[in-house]
């Protein structure tokens, strides 16, 4: 059975991670560094270009954001990385981060966005490595396809892979935001994840 994206809508925010609410429902998370365009990618996912605030200026969301999405709920962790914010804002998106995987959550999958185009950032790699080190079900997802050809695209795939240290079985899927490369298949990873969780 599908989810009907239609009825997906956005839920609350959390400054900090003994606000959230008890896990309730399976959860998707997506983390990713500031500028990978979670939030677009977000959108694309839930058919709402409007849902998850997009800026031109990374490191906008400073809160976790929770979308409830039929059967599930979206779970948007603030973007890692971004060095023209301050060394305590930094250190507390962090905080936020680390707190919420600390808790006793319903993870169905934890999405990581890496974009297509850069070779592995020693942020991602900690990232991938921290998900592998905590067992956590997660996935790869390459973000802003569309901005390099598809030859490219194939050769990256196995850059990264070597690059972030992830085994043959870690599911990493190629996609575009702005012409919905990869959408449907991103979409039925997590309905299958949210079945099985």
């Amino acid at each position: 059975m599908s989810i009907n994206y239609q009825l997906s809508r956005f839920y609350r925010a959390y400054a900090k991670a003994d606000q959230i609410a008890p896990s309730t429902l399976p959860e998707v998370v997506f983390a990713g560094r500031s500028n990978v365009g979670k939030s677009t990618l977000l959108n694309a996912l839930l058919g709402n270009k409007n849902l998850a605030k997009t800026s031109s200026k990374p490191g906008k969301t400073a809160t976790i954001n929770f979308f409830e999405v039929p059967g599930c709920y979206y779970v948007d962790l603030p973007g890692y990385g971004y060095a023209q914010v301050s060394k305590s804002e930094r250190e507390n998106w962090a905080k936020l981060i680390n707190g919420y995987f600390e808790q006793d959550r319903r993870l169905a999958l934890v999405v990581s966005l890496v974009d297509i185009r850069h070779p592995a950032n020693k942020l991602d790699v900690q990232m991938e490595r921290f998900l592998m080190d905590h067992g956590f079900p997660f996935a790869v997802v390459l973000t802003k396809a569309d901005k390099i050809g598809k030859q490219v695209r194939q050769r990256q795939v196995g850059v990264l892979r070597e690059g972030l240290g992830l085994p043959e079985t870690t599911p990493m899927l190629i996609t575009s935001a702005t012409d919905k490369t990869g959408i449907r298949e991103v979409r039925s990873m997590i309905e299958k994840a949210v079945r099985e969780a």
